[in-house]
């Protein structure tokens, strides 16, 4: 066995694979530009890099849920006022640092305004900085948390909405969760508060919560929690949806 068969070997057994397939490649380069060693080492590190972050940027979009790559390319700002108004927000929340400072968004307006595009845009571009993301329902999260607490996994199911940096929880408002709901949703949101972002889209403004949850002890602690530390957008205008018809 070579000497560079011998490196390759002993890369793979230290699971550096795109470094011991590109090895050759990069030697090669080095002698044609009279490079130093600290060229190949550095090429090859860049490589397996840039394939374990590669690797971790699609695990994250496995694991948030979100079924489709959805980028701002496609979100008209001129269908309605409000969309250019909150223009710079929206784009400064592309950026993702109300995620490093745990802030929570709450995306407000009646169906079609683009709510959920919006929230898409923004669970997307997280799994592409490599931040654990989960998308969801409000509906789907809380039914989830029931059969959990039916069959005693309450915590793990639980740990499974409080743990990732970014929560998305898409269209809150469109049915009452009723008083076990209501506080499991507490729940979340409680463990949540100042530790993780959330991301909430909603059809009802916040004065209107009390008809989503059990009661409006509960909807007004929700929301304090959620207003505390949060950036809120209003949209505007018809449905998105049946422009485009």
């Amino acid at each position: 066995m070579t000497t560079i068969e011998q490196v390759k070997e002993k890369l793979i057994q230290l699971r550096l694979k795109i470094m011991a397939q590109r090895l050759e490649e990069v030697i090669q380069q080095a002698k044609e530009k009279n490079r130093d060693p600290l060229f190949v080492l550095n090429q090859l590190a860049e490589a397996e890099a840039d394939h374990r972050l590669q690797s971790a940027i699609r695990l994250r979009f496995q694991q948030a849920k979100l079924n489709e790559k959805i980028t701002l390319d496609a979100f008209d700002f001129h269908h309605h006022k409000s969309r250019q108004d909150h223009k710079a927000q929206i784009l400064d929340l592309l950026n993702l640092d109300f995620v490093s400072k745990n802030k929570d968004v709450i995306l407000i307006g009646n169906p079609g305004t683009g709510k959920t595009f919006l929230a898409k845009c923004i669970a997307y571009a997280a799994c592409n900085a490599n931040i654990k993301v989960l998308f969801t329902s409000a509906m789907d999260m809380i039914n989830h948390l029931i059969a959990a607490e039916a069959d005693r996994s309450l915590l793990r199911k639980l740990h499974h909405y409080q743990s990732p940096a970014l929560l998305v929880c898409d269209e809150l408002g469109y049915l009452s969760l009723g008083q076990q709901g209501s506080h499991l949703f507490f729940q979340v949101i409680s463990a949540r508060h100042q530790a993780k972002s959330t991301l909430i889209t909603t059809n009802l403004p916040f004065a209107d919560w009390g008809k989503v949850f059990d009661s409006t002890t509960v909807a007004t602690a929700i929301a304090d929690r959620l207003v505390h530390n949060s950036e809120v957008l209003i949209l505007g205008g018809s449905s998105y949806r049946r422009k485009q018809k």
